[in-house]
């Protein structure tokens, strides 16, 4: 497609309209890739599902609330506290859509294919776009992959299943919409996603901001109106009332500091400008776009997950580890092809040529990034190897009798979660359940010197003996 042609077809688009003259994008080869990239993902998570190297205690707290829904019940997540219910911590009833695929497979791993899937169809929706904006098959392949190997999506499959995975095809689809000028499909894949998570509010705030800068003001103020209004019905209203403490607990990540310190909004606000990991997330988030993602506002979109994470006193989510990038990925990436459309007709030469080697550039630093990235694991062998550590977990789980109540750590957690009432290690105030099943090394608290103690301290009106140990997994029953 030649500079006049992309300016024709981008003008309906300036005056409020759809664009016309979109190239034509076959779905095919993109399903093709979505479907290796979908496979990559759910192999990488079954591994580590079945080497027993969950990294939290979110897949087990995922498999809690969505095997509730399965069996008709409210989500109760005992591991977050004995009949806690899940709706007062954060808000993401979405989940309740996985519930019939856990009438035909009820397993963690089938949110962990669930997530492989959403990612995957999500890389479709990028690549379609990018060669229907673009007019260019290569670089819609070439943002197929880029984008379904980018860090946000590779660190989030790495950290097992969160509701965000819902967020990251909505989000394609909206950006989609926005970048054909086809707004009543950006409001209606946006609104759903306030019933990802309570901050997603803010971000359909700013799918409208984008509809008010694209020339839809009476509309685009409506959906900014309404994301702000259900972020305020969440967090103020809807979480509180079904928390047991009676409000939104992670406030306290803005106001105090992990130690316990008091931090006011202020410091906050002024931290934020600190630790260079919230700065090199950022550097990395636009520079996988070569920077030209800035031009397109989209990025407006970026701006509330941003935010809270600038303002969060929780080390955890300042860097580029963890989930809470995967939800950019599908904004800078689109916001990237807006880019390159709109840079085609620059009146500065240097932006025109910028502009035409900018996909295969961003494609090409995708690939060498993501050779240390967490997929790279797959190519190596021993990834598929299973240790002593791997057989001493499956013989700790099995020393755990179907139906009993199990206080535990991350190690063993999701696997214990599909047949037993399961507590977090110090979290089962009030009960004292039949088992303890604890991996003495877990990366999530202290070394375990002395199981039975600890035992005692966390359930002196009980006592508990060892039933079996493997290697680093010990099983105690009470007594």
């Amino acid at each position: 497609m030649q500079n006049g042609s992309v300016a024709e077809a981008s003008a309906p688009e300036a005056r409020g309209g759809p664009p016309g003259g979109l190239a034509p994008a076959p779905l095919r080869p993109y399903a093709i890739i979505a479907g290796v990239l979908g496979a990559l993902y759910f192999l990488y998570s079954w591994v580590q599902y079945t080497q027993f190297r969950n990294p939290s205690w979110d897949l087990g707290i995922f498999e809690q609330s969505v095997r509730a829904y399965a069996e008709l019940r409210a989500p109760i997540v005992d591991i977050k506290g004995p009949g806690f219910l899940i709706l007062g911590d954060h808000f993401s009833p979405v989940t309740a859509l996985l519930a019939p695929l856990y009438w035909v497979w009820s397993s963690p791993l089938a949110l962990l294919f669930a997530q492989a899937a959403l990612f995957a169809a999500s890389a479709a929706v990028v690549g379609r776009t990018a060669q229907q904006v673009l007019g260019s098959r290569a670089a819609g392949i070439g943002l197929t992959v880029a984008y379904g190997l980018s860090w946000g999506l590779q660190e989030a499959v790495k950290s097992d299943f969160h509701e965000i995975a819902f967020a990251v095809p909505l989000l394609a689809l909206a950006c989609r919409a926005l970048l054909l000028g086809r707004w009543t499909a950006a409001v209606a894949w946006a609104a759903p996603l306030v019933l990802v998570k309570e901050d997603m509010g803010l971000t359909v705030a700013m799918v409208g901001a984008v509809l008010f800068v694209k020339g839809q003001k009476r509309l685009g103020a409506a959906v900014a109106g309404f994301g702000v209004a259900f972020f305020a019905l969440t967090v103020l209203v809807l979480i509180p009332a079904a928390s047991k403490v009676g409000q939104y607990d992670y406030w306290a990540k803005i106001e105090k500091t992990g130690e316990g310190a008091d931090v006011t909004f202020l410091d906050s606000v002024f931290g934020a400008f600190g630790p260079g990991d919230k700065w090199e997330m950022v550097f990395f988030l636009v520079g996988i776009t070569g920077f030209l993602a800035l031009r397109s506002p989209l990025m407006l979109l970026v701006l509330p997950t941003l935010a809270w994470r600038f303002l969060s006193q929780d080390p955890n989510h300042w860097g580029m580890i963890w989930h809470y990038s995967a939800i950019l990925m599908p904004v800078v990436f689109l916001a990237l092809v807006d880019a390159v459309r709109a840079v085609r007709s620059s009146p500065r030469p240097w932006l025109v040529a910028y502009g035409k080697v900018a996909v295969p550039v961003v494609t090409a630093i995708a690939v060498v990034h993501a050779l240390d990235l967490p997929l790279r694991e797959l190519l190596r062998s021993e990834t598929y190897r299973t240790d002593a550590r791997t057989l001493d977990a499956r013989r700790a789980v099995a020393a755990v009798p179907e139906g009993s109540s199990v206080e535990t750590n991350v190690t063993l957690m999701a696997h214990l979660t599909a047949d037993h009432t399961v507590y977090w290690v110090g979290g089962a105030t009030g009960v004292s359940p039949d088992y303890l099943a604890l991996d003495l090394n877990s990366g999530w608290s202290q070394p375990i010197t002395d199981p039975v103690q600890l035992a005692s301290q966390l359930h002196p009106e009980a006592r508990y003996e060892v039933a079996a140990q493997a290697g680093q997994f010990v099983v105690l029953k009470r007594g």
